[in-house]
Parts: C-alpha cells; sequence; structure tokens
C-alpha cells in the first residue's frame, strides 16, 4: 500500500491524501488551494480522478471538500462518503463556490477581451458542483462501513465544524492488516456548542493537523466577554458593530453568545443583523443536526429551541435589505467573508470605516495578503471599490473563537492514545507550526515523527514503513504583485516614521539603517 500526500502538507489548504491499495484507491479529503498556492488549482491533476474508487471527507470546508467538483467534472464516479451534517454544507458550500468560479471567470475574461487575450474556463461550474451530489453518501458517527472490498472506514467526532470527522481506516490485505487515522481538523475541548474530539485508543499511521501546534489560544470565557463589552460600548457611543464571519461555524457561535448573553441580560438590546445568505443557510444547517452538540447545547435547547436565533435578530437576504444597511446606527451587523475579500461585508467597510464610532471586530485568522489582515496591521487607508477609506473605526481582535485545537490541545488529545503509532506525519500547518508542533510531539510524549512534503510518498506495510519517495510536482506559479498593498504598507510606514520623530524608541534608532538598506535594496529590485 502507498499514502501519498497530494495536499494538506507545510500548508494549511488543499488537503488530499491518496492511499493505494491492492483493492483500489481511496482520497481522503479533495480540498482547494488557498492564498499563495491558489494556483495549483489549475495544474493539472497528478493522478487519474477516473481511477479513484472512494472519498472519505472529514468536513465542509473548501479547503478539505472545494476540488470535489472539479474531480467529478474530470471523470471521478466513485463513492463520496461524509457525515450527513458534512454532505448537508456541502451542498450549500460548493455550489457557492462553484458560483464564485463563474463570476470571477467572467470577471477575467472581460479583461482578456480588453487586452486581446483568449477567454479562460471556469475551474468548474454551478452544474458540476450539482452533479457531484448524487455521489454523496452518509454514515454516522461510530459506524463502521465498507469503503471498497478489504477497506473499512470508521469517521468520530473532530469537534472542530458541524459534521466534522476524525477518519479511522482499516486496510486488510494478504501480509495483514494496515490502520490509519486521519486526524482532520480538531476542535477544541470545551467549546461552545460541539462536542469535544472523540479519543482514539492507537493506530499504526497516523496523520495529525498541525495549524497551531506552535501556539497557545487566549480563553475563550476572556473573548467572549470581550465582545460583550464591545457591543455595550457601541451601544452607548451610537455606533455599529461590524463582525467579519466565516459563514460556517463562526457565525453560529456569535449568534450563540449573542443569544445567551440577551437571555442573562449582559448585553444591550442592539438590533443584531446576519447580512449573509451562505451563513442563514448554514445556520438553518446547524438548526437542523442536534445529534453534535454537547451537552450544555442540548440542554439550553429544553429551554430554547432555537439557540442561534431571538427577539431583535434579522436575517437579511436581499440585496436591497443589505443596502439599507448603509444608514443603520446602533446596530451589530456580521458579514462575509471573514477576511474581507469579497462579500457584503466590503460594502459594509466602505461606509463605516471612516466613522470613528465604528467597531470593527475580528473572531478569525486573517491570512497575508487579505484587507481583513491589512485591517488588523492598522494600516491607516485602503482601497474599497476603486475608493480610499481612512480608516478611523476601532479595530478589535479576538484570539479566544478559533474552531482549531492549539498546541496544549493536540498534545491532550494524543495524550489519548493508549498506545502511539508506529509514525506520527504532523500535516496541515505551516512550516514554523508544524516543525514547532513535531518536535513538540518527540519531546512530551516521545513519538516518531515525520513532516511530508507535497507530492511525497510512503510505501507501507504491516509491520514496515518505507521507502519514501520524492515529490513530483511542478512548482507552484508565485503569487500575483499587490501594488496596493504595497502602497499601504508604505503609507503604514510613513505614519510610523512620524511618531518615531517625535518619539523615538532607541532599539527603532538601531534598526533605522537596516530599514534604509532594505528599502534601497528593494527599490534597485524592482528597477
Amino acid at each position: 500500500m502507498r499514502l501519498t500526500f497530494w495536499g494538506g502538507v507545510q500548508g494549511v489548504t488543499g488537503s488530499c491524501y491518496l492511499l493505494d491499495t491492492d483493492q483500489g484507491r481511496v482520497m481522503v479529503d479533495c480540498g482547494m488551494f488557498q492564498g499563495h498556492e491558489e494556483g495549483r488549482n489549475r495544474h493539472p491533476l497528478p493522478f487519474d480522478p477516473v481511477g479513484i474508487s472512494a472519498v472519505l471527507l472529514t468536513h465542509a470546508h473548501i479547503d478539505h471538500s472545494g476540488a470535489i467538483p472539479r474531480l467529478v467534472k474530470l471523470g471521478f464516479a466513485g463513492k463520496i462518503i461524509a457525515t450527513e451534517a458534512t454532505l448537508d454544507l456541502c451542498q450549500i458550500m460548493l455550489l457557492d463556490s462553484a458560483h464564485l468560479q463563474e463570476m470571477e471567470t467572467q470577471h477575467e475574461n472581460r479583461r482578456n477581451l480588453r487586452r486581446g487575450r483568449e477567454p479562460v474556463e471556469p475551474l468548474f461550474t454551478v452544474a458540476d458542483a450539482a452533479r457531484s451530489f448524487p455521489l454523496f453518501s452518509s454514515v454516522s458517527y461510530d459506524q463502521e462501513i465498507e469503503v471498497i472490498p478489504g477497506v473499512s472506514a470508521r469517521f468520530l467526532d473532530a469537534g472542530h465544524i458541524l459534521g466534522a470527522s476524525i477518519i479511522e481506516v482499516v486496510v486488510n490485505n494478504d501480509e495483514g492488516k494496515i490502520s490509519l487515522v486521519f486526524s482532520g481538523d480538531l476542535g477544541r475541548y470545551g467549546g461552545l456548542i460541539l462536542r469535544d474530539p472523540a479519543a482514539i485508543d492507537g493506530t499504526q499511521i497516523l496523520l495529525v493537523e498541525s495549524t497551531y501546534g506552535n501556539r497557545l489560544h487566549k480563553s475563550l470565557e476572556d473573548s467572549e466577554e470581550e465582545l460583550i463589552d464591545i457591543v455595550s460600548r457601541a451601544h452607548w457611543e451610537g455606533g455599529n458593530v461590524l463582525i467579519p464571519s466565516f459563514a460556517v461555524g463562526r457565525t453560529q457561535e456569535l449568534l450563540y453568545i449573542f443569544n445567551k448573553a440577551r437571555n442573562e441580560r449582559r448585553m444591550p438590546r442592539m438590533p443584531v443583523y446576519l447580512d449573509s445568505p451562505l451563513a442563514i443557510a448554514a445556520t438553518e444547517i446547524f438548526q437542523r443536526h442536534p445529534e453534535c452538540f454537547d451537552g450544555e447545547t442540548l440542554e439550553l435547547m429544553r429551554k430554547d429551541p432555537t439557540p442561534f436565533s431571538f427577539p431583535g435578530m434579522k436575517c437579511v437576504r436581499s440585496v436591497e435589505e443589505s443596502k439599507a444597511l448603509n444608514d443603520a446606527e446602533g446596530a451589530v451587523i456580521i458579514a462575509g467573508s471573514g477576511m474581507c475579500t469579497g462579500g457584503r461585508i466590503k460594502h459594509h467597510l466602505k461606509h463605516q470605516l471612516w466613522k470613528s464610532s465604528t467597531h470593527l471586530v475580528f473572531v478569525g485568522f486573517q491570512a497575508k495578503g487579505t484587507l481583513g489582515r491589512r485591517l488588523v496591521d492598522g494600516v491607516p487607508k485602503v482601497r474599497i471599490f476603486g475608493e480610499d477609506i481612512d480608516v478611523k473605526a476601532n479595530v478589535h481582535t479576538l484570539g479566544g473563537f478559533s474552531a482549531h485545537a492549539d498546541q496544549a490541545e493536540l498534545l491532550r488529545w494524543l495524550g489519548g492514545f493508549k498506545q502511539p503509532p508506529d509514525i506520527t506525519f504532523v500535516v496541515h500547518g505551516e512550516p514554523s507550526a508544524s516543525s514547532v508542533f513535531s518536535q513538540k510531539v518527540q519531546k512530551v510524549l516521545g513519538w516518531g515523527t515525520y513532516i511530508p512534503t507535497l507530492g511525497e510518498s510512503v510505501d507501507i506495510q504491516p509491520r514496515v514503513i518505507g521507502p519514501f519517495h520524492p515529490p513530483r510536482l511542478e512548482p507552484s506559479a508565485p503569487p500575483p504583485l499587490d501594488l496596493q498593498e504595497i502602497e499601504e504598507a508604505l503609507e503604514a510606514l510613513k505614519e510610523s516614521l512620524k511618531r518615531w520623530e517625535q518619539h523615538p524608541p532607541l532599539e527603532i534608532r538601531d534598526k533605522s539603517h537596516k530599514v534604509l538598506y532594505l528599502l534601497k535594496k528593494a527599490q534597485r529590485e524592482m528597477e
């Protein structure tokens, strides 16, 4: 048997692991690359989709499921197995992703036409996404199923998002039995809505995520209190609270917190607008799947059957309703996208960022190069829809709402194993996070770890691991030059220089020559 790492290694996107067995080929996750690796989505697939018998899906996030429509477009006709909640979320998320693909391709082709270039096709279409849905079949947690003859799987609760799973795969062949565990994305212990990650007794081969393998999260309770304090402050100032939020998971946690705080009379009765059709649909799916909730949430639902809605909350579906919020005062507005790269939040930012009474609250990770990241970094001005907007709003970053386990929680999950794996592959993390976590596992648990590279593969037998085979992949195209980000960084540097002139810190004086050297070097390279 051979295991190949086609994504989700030394990076946090594009999760895709392929098992070649004597009985057939089984893939675990089929995600899209995002951020600076996005160009890989258009590379030729390094495997034949027609030859894959089944895809096992850990959860619905696009970096784990988003390439399924392309797989189907290129000939895959096997089974896609996931929990029922994951299936329901995939139906809305894959259609939304496909719609964005079509819209972005139309925009790109208009530019290509003006420049005399050939049109391009979308990576996949809404029709491709729809064709994937009949291939899905649902499975319950803890239910053992036959994937293909000789290969079985069991899905266990990962606690990350609704329906997220740890997947245990057992392969039986002539030489014996091989067990593998794919952690997927692990959730946090003591989370707001979902259960804790399920414990695993043991396995021969383990793939464990390391997204936050090099850091600890802030307290969830502290972040919750800070959020309520911000809302209360905005209420007394008569300003708005803008919350860019991811449609699945984070939005439902915010609604749950607001509902609970209002019931406990800890939050002023400001109107709360959920301005995201995708998040509205995801919230409706959450309401249909209480089998994923923890005991505290189920207990609350006995008193309040709808924990994600409350008096004063309004779902904003139409564009006209969304535009009407431009004149809102003293309101909480939750909108996507979570990193401010698109969606309705950009329109709200355009109309609210310049007001000193506005409070902008980030409750999720902001990737480098995104508008959200620039705002978190404190740029004084941003360009939105071709217009320069002064940033006078109060910008807050709350670090306790992550849906990923931090280093301590990852170690806690690994510590539940009754016996160590033969080898632990550290995956789904930036190189620094994976490296730190790999060393931590070796030091704390004494386990053997390995950080695979993209396209690398390893042969696995019941009592032998190896040899390893080097990757054979095309290099990823460099990210496009973002002149707007460069301009904003230089503008922020100018503002910093003005402050330093008035109160020059000693350590900045010592580094000023290095800053000047780097700026001159960049100028020479650009010339």
